[in-house]
């Protein structure tokens, strides 16, 4: 009979192969943390478009992301209930139709950079559940800002 018989398996096993088991059961939870916070943070992440993008990239309904783009000209209207507005953001190659219920930010208007926060619903629509205004005279999304100058119709500063 051996003496490592009657030994517990603990006591069988060196602590090189303990380490090393130790390392693995630690790097199993460490992935596992790490794409379990991957999934939660998905769902969190609002990913920022123009106009073109939406029509290029198909964006399912009820997905949350940003749009951005310029209120277009004599697009603004105002529901009767005196909180929805409803506008257009352009790209100047695709438009899309927003739709806002709350009070817009001062320095909203037609003409000017916007970036909004929500979702399209099933007609298309783009339902902004928060609207951002440029918050000086430089700022226009940079997608926007490369269509402009394509287009020839950039006005920025410094061009």
């Amino acid at each position: 009979m051996l003496p490592s018989e009657n030994l517990p398996l603990e006591m069988m096993v060196k602590p090189k192969n303990k380490r090393l088991s130790l390392l693995v059961v630690v790097s199993i939870i460490l992935v596992a943390a790490v794409g379990l916070m991957l999934v939660a943070f998905e769902d969190n992440l609002i990913f920022f478009n123009t106009p073109t993008d939406i029509v290029e990239k198909e964006i399912e309904a009820d997905r949350r992301f940003r749009l951005g783009g310029l209120v277009e000209e004599e697009s603004v209207r105002r529901d009767d209930d005196g909180l929805t507005t409803r506008f257009r953001v352009t790209d100047l190659t695709h438009t899309v139709e927003v739709s806002f219920r709350g009070i817009l930010p001062d320095l909203f208007r037609e003409g000017q950079g916007v970036v909004a926060e929500g979702k399209l619903n099933a007609a298309g629509v783009f339902i902004a559940s928060e609207v951002l205004a440029k918050h000086d005279e430089n700022y226009i999304p940079e997608n926007v800002a490369e269509a402009l100058k394509k287009s020839g119709q950039w006005r920025g500063a410094g061009e």
